[in-house]
């Protein structure tokens, strides 16, 4: 029997600051609606879904307490969780997550269709810097504002109502980095999903990247990697103008082949519904992609050995090096 799982995204048009929970919920409430509606079983929302994209401004500790939450499900989104339960719809959802012992983390979960938690992700890659940067016009300072993530890259086995699917989560930059993908990709995983607020301008200041070529850049790197790791995924965007920087669209399901079987056409809110054959996954996993087979992990030590990069000698030193060792 052929394992199908329809699945939605669930983009997000702009959430501004001054816009109030409830409003950002009833939003929300309306996108599940129509993914259930459409038959989906799962709802990919977008990263800090209910938030503006707070992560890159300077605040003080006490601007930042108000944008986080203490534990999942709470009040203010309950309401979210009973809906989804009653229409039996599962969703990835991703929030600013504070602990007990006050860390702080860019965070998503998995909900399965009885209202419970599968599985929880931290966000790794996190962009931008700690202190300001002089005369930018634009900052990021997530690593100021959130923890690093301390929980790895997670895999999960769904239950029957999405077809004891292995699924993983990424959030926004970690999309970027192929050692992500892979590591999910080495145990079996047969969906990623992702949520992402993408600056539509370069962050460092150039002239370079716009939103075009943002939003083109974070298409390749989801089939590409979803191809080499044989996987479906769903990337959901939240986009437009929020608070006064642009964020950019493009969320969309990609096959386990790379190709785009479905995507948002605008930056507003938005569903798109694909059915999702996780079956496809074996003919790149058992092929070309068949890691037992033809992986070599021996050669790969220098990826988890060091971070930055060290550039090879130049061949006049080298030969200069061995001209004094002969001489010797």
């Amino acid at each position: 029997m052929a394992r199908i799982l329809r699945a939605a995204a669930a983009q997000m048009g702009q959430t501004q600051k001054a816009d109030s929970r409830e409003h950002t919920l009833g939003r929300m409430l309306e996108l599940l609606e129509t993914a259930a509606a459409r038959d989906a079983s799962l709802i990919v929302f977008p990263e800090l879904a209910f938030t503006t994209f707070f992560p890159p401004w300077y605040l003080e500790d006490g601007a930042l307490y108000q944008y986080f939450e203490r534990g999942m499900p709470n009040p203010a989104v309950q309401r979210l969780f009973d809906r989804a339960r009653a229409l039996c719809v599962g969703f990835y959802i991703g929030y600013a997550e504070q602990t007990p012992d006050e860390r702080r983390y860019n965070c998503s979960i998995l909900v399965d269709c009885d209202g419970k938690i599968l599985g929880r992700y931290r966000k790794v890659h996190l962009p931008g810097s700690v202190e300001p940067r002089a005369g930018a016009r634009y900052q990021q300072l997530e690593k100021r504002n959130i923890t690093y993530g301390d929980l790895g890259f997670p895999a999960f086995r769904a239950g029957a109502d999405w077809r004891h699917a292995i699924i993983g989560m990424m959030i926004c930059n970690d999309r970027r980095w192929p050692e992500a993908w892979r590591v999910l990709g080495l145990q079996g995983v047969e969906l990623v999903c992702v949520g992402y607020n993408s600056a539509a301008y370069d962050l460092n200041g150039g002239a370079t990247e716009d939103a075009a070529l943002r939003t083109f850049h974070s298409k390749p790197v989801t089939q590409a990697n979803a191809y080499m790791n044989a996987t479906w995924a769903i990337a959901v965007a939240k986009a437009g103008d929020e608070d006064g920087s642009g964020l950019i669209g493009g969320s969309c399901i990609v096959d386990p082949n790379g190709r785009i079987v479905a995507e948002a056409e605008t930056l507003a809110d938005e569903v798109v519904v694909a059915d999702l054959d996780l079956d496809l996954c074996r003919q790149g996993k058992d092929k070309m992609f068949n890691f037992a087979t033809h992986r070599r992990p021996e050669q790969y030590s220098v990826i988890t050995e060091r971070a930055g990069v060290i550039e090879p000698t130049a061949l006049s030193a080298i030969a200069t090096n061995l001209s004094e060792a002969r001489g010797r």
